[in-house]
């Protein structure tokens, strides 16, 4: 028995790509030369907002006034989840040094970069864990700037809850801007920001878009799609439980894909039968998201065994990677591609979207086949370093010199036979090519 998908998807994620390009690039160029009045201009057409750009203390004073305390210590537990465990990541990264021969000492060092841009969405959905995945991991890395756009409502500017977790998370500066010209902005340094060394956090397809033409001038995070979802399940999961999931994360929009890889047939029946009526359930927009997801991206495969549900996971490397089955650990210890993975019942994708630590700007599309998601790694340049006495260098100049040679390279040879002459003058060095 091979895999058998008792639901096929109708479409993929790039089925409905649009071709943004061309209109992203447009604003980034009129941003870049029309600087300020650019943005301001986009701003009032996109945002439909002409109010403050550039948060003032007072803004940010009376943004915090609107949040009752609950959600305050809601929004700081999450906070110390995610700083706490953002702190453990950097500790994971050493400095060293290493002696290669006596005498020559090779070493790395991890630098944060000094300027941090971090977009937190704020349309459909105000994306409060946004503001806390982005803007606590930089700070956390030590970025010395930290910029935050987020797309103001028309007449009101942004949500407050987002401007209180961006300020109690370390932004250094809040901007009211959405869109492609909240990151034209950062990535050009306007209103006064330090040009972002880095961009980083999720947005729609013009935001990511923007962040794509820009990466080589500016580093990002990822290239995202859709967010997508993969949960495997066996005889073992409760079936209520597994259909929930798949929906809370439907819910994201119309080509979020969810998937469910089974090896049980009367699980995924269940599954299939119980997921219509919690999505009825759904106020009307999650609604309208989850149903579009549901019938048009979602699809269940039956597998033999759970080799084959591994392998199957592995193929489709999703974003995030659910397990409620039998022997944890196994899964733990086989699973190889995912951006976070969460293992067992009592943990879900939800958690690690919102307040457990783990971060949620993750990678998309497949991406997670080879690469991982955002950390306080992505704000931190692994730089090397070297330095040698003169008599640990001549091994090394006379090998640099004779590979450099084979290559072709002649000035790069003899930048190795000038420090040979210098320090040994009265040796004589085979400094052929190695090949000769």
């Amino acid at each position: 028995m091979t895999r058998e998908y008792l639901k096929k998807a109708a479409k993929t994620a790039s089925t409905d790509a649009g071709d943004v390009r061309n209109k992203v690039q447009t604003i980034l160029d009129e941003i870049e030369t029309g600087r300020e009045d650019a943005a301001l201009r986009y701003a009032k057409e996109f945002d439909r907002y002409d109010g403050e750009i550039i948060l003032s203390p007072a803004a940010i004073e009376a943004a915090a006034a609107q949040i009752s305390q609950k959600l305050k210590d809601d929004i700081h537990f999450a906070h110390d989840n995610v700083k706490r465990f953002a702190e453990q990541q950097k500790k994971s990264l050493t400095d060293f040094e290493y002696e290669m021969a006596p005498g020559f000492i090779a070493g790395q060092k991890s630098i944060p970069v000094q300027a941090a841009g971090c977009y937190v969405p704020g349309g459909r959905y105000s994306h409060i864990a946004s503001a806390i995945m982005t803007v606590t991991t930089a700070k956390v890395a030590g970025c010395k700037n930290i910029a935050v756009c987020s797309p103001p409502r028309p007449g009101i500017g942004i949500n407050p809850a987002i401007i209180y977790t961006a300020h109690v998370c370390g932004a250094d500066r809040i901007l009211a801007l959405g869109g492609v010209q909240g990151v034209a902005v950062m990535a050009f340094g306007l209103f006064d920001l330090p040009p972002s060394d880095i961009i980083v956090g999720p947005g729609n397809q013009f935001v990511a878009e923007a962040k794509r033409i820009l990466f080589g001038r500016v580093g990002i995070d990822m290239f995202a799609g859709p967010t997508d979802s993969l949960i495997i399940a066996d005889k073992t999961a409760d079936a209520e439980i597994v259909a929930a999931d798949l929906v809370g994360q439907a819910e994201h929009g119309y080509n979020s894909p969810v998937w469910l890889v089974t090896d049980d047939a009367n699980l995924a029946a269940q599954v299939m039968e119980r997921v219509p009526s919690l999505i009825a359930a759904l106020p009307e927009t999650n609604r309208e998201n989850a149903e579009a997801a549901w019938r048009d991206y979602a699809e269940i495969v039956l597998c033999p065994d759970r080799e084959e549900m591994a392998r199957c996971s592995d193929d489709y490397a999703p974003e995030h990677l659910t397990v409620q089955a039998a022997d944890l650990d196994w899964w733990l210890d086989n699973l190889n591609c995912y951006g976070s993975l969460f293992l067992g019942e009592e943990t879900t994708v939800a958690y690690g979207d919102k307040a457990s630590g783990t971060n949620h700007v993750l990678p998309t599309s497949g991406a997670a086949k080879y690469t991982g998601g955002l950390s306080v790694h992505k704000f931190l340049k692994i730089v090397t370093w070297q330095r040698a006495t003169r008599a640990a260098s001549k091994q090394t100049a006379i090998a640099t010199a004779r590979i450099s040679r084979l290559e072709g390279m002649e000035g790069h040879a003899r930048t190795a036979d000038i420090r040979l002459a210098k320090y040994f003058p009265k040796e004589n060095f085979d400094l052929s090519s190695s090949d000769e």
